[in-house]
């Protein structure tokens, strides 16, 4: 008799990169399992253990400048221990030893917690998702608070989505590696928006703080400026060989994603 391939949990599944490692896997035919905010409260580990029972793999994204990543990450390698998950696949970010960018850091301890932790992994580092311009793109205006000329790998949610899911389709293939996965070109936000036919403009990080900043916590928005400041600086490369060999095609460009 068949038996019924264990699933993947995939927790936080109600953020946007859950969300698009979710349909990955469906696509792949992958089961898996969803496990929101209220099924597994990652802040105090309040229904981890039954999000991960019974499952093959563990795929964690931490939200946004979390102010305490490397202890969720912790907890989340806790219950997989407990539970007898044998794997994580966790979704880092490129540049996570970046001194000018504390978040960055903390998503560096939490891989060095990964790597110790006993359990088979594999950590994969994106880059800045091209999605994030979108709505931006689409207002007809592209303001932002560091340098127009910075450059950046914008890498396709989707495509992203799609090298998590081969990953944690492939078994043990992909066990003990590390993946920065960046988009197919390098380009600044004055690219971006002469590719789109809009306006690009500068804004000081005071003007940003007081304004699109002004409403989120003060700690949220002080790592934002922390990593525009680094962005002004250093811009935001990163390579996509690995992405194009996980995902078995070309990785997508921008300009592709104006049109869709």
């Amino acid at each position: 008799m068949a038996t019924t391939p264990r699933p993947v949990a995939v927790l936080a599944a109600g953020g946007k990169t859950a969300r698009a490692v979710l349909a990955a896997l469906d696509r792949r035919g992958v089961p898996a399992r969803a496990a929101t905010r209220q099924d597994a409260d990652l802040d105090t580990g309040a229904g981890l253990a039954e999000a991960l029972a019974g499952c093959a793999a563990v795929w964690l994204a931490a939200p946004n400048l979390h102010p305490d990543e490397p202890g969720l990450v912790a907890r989340v390698l806790a219950a997989a221990r407990v539970t007898g998950v044998p794997r994580i696949v966790y979704h880092s970010v490129a540049w996570p030893y970046a001194p000018s960018m504390p978040h960055h850091l903390a998503k560096a301890q939490a891989e060095d917690a990964v790597r110790r932790s006993g359990l088979s992994f594999t950590i994969l580092q994106p880059c800045v998702y091209a999605q994030n311009l979108l709505p931006q793109l689409a207002s007809g205006h592209l303001a932002v608070p560091y340098s127009l000329d910075a450059r950046f790998a914008f890498v396709d949610l989707d495509d992203v989505a799609a090298a998590t899911a081969a990953v944690l389709a492939d078994g043990t293939t992909h066990d003990g590696a590390t993946y920065e996965l960046g988009g197919p070109e390098l380009l600044s936000v004055r690219d971006v928006a002469r590719l789109a036919g809009v306006l690009a403009e500068e804004i000081t990080p005071t003007v940003w703080a007081a304004g699109p900043g002004a409403s989120l916590p003060a700690g949220v928005r002080q790592g934002l400026l922390s990593m525009f400041a680094s962005y002004d600086r250093y811009g935001f490369p990163a390579g996509h060989a690995v992405l194009e060999m996980l995902i078995g095609r070309p990785a997508t460009p921008l300009r592709d994603l104006l049109t869709t």
